[in-house]
């Protein structure tokens, strides 16, 4: 039996001034640091690494291209995993100092 459940559509982000700017930098940095983590890897990636940098920049103006043109669309990448990190970076920084 398949059950079916319609999720509400994502509302539209608020639009702010420099939002589009703001948007194309994140939008064209994070397929950057794919390419140049390709690019300075230690080991010889050979065709993976093609296709990573490929795909990184066919990514890279698809985003452009909702940050710019699709702006009420677009969810910044960076305040997404950005988050995460920060979490991850404080929780060990009271670990550590707990064990102090």
């Amino acid at each position: 039996m398949w059950l079916l459940v319609a999720r509400q559509p994502v509302p539209d982000a608020p639009y702010w001034p420099g939002r589009r700017l703001l948007a194309a930098v994140d939008a064209m940095a994070w397929p950057a640091a794919w390419v140049l983590l390709v690019q300075v890897s230690p080991w010889p990636l050979g065709i993976v690494g093609a296709v990573v940098t490929a795909w990184a920049v066919w990514a890279g103006f698809g985003r452009l291209r909702q940050a710019v043109w699709i702006n009420h669309r677009y969810r910044f990448t960076t305040w997404r995993w950005g988050r995460g990190l920060v979490a991850v970076l404080v929780f060990g920084a009271v670990i550590k100092l707990a064990a102090h």
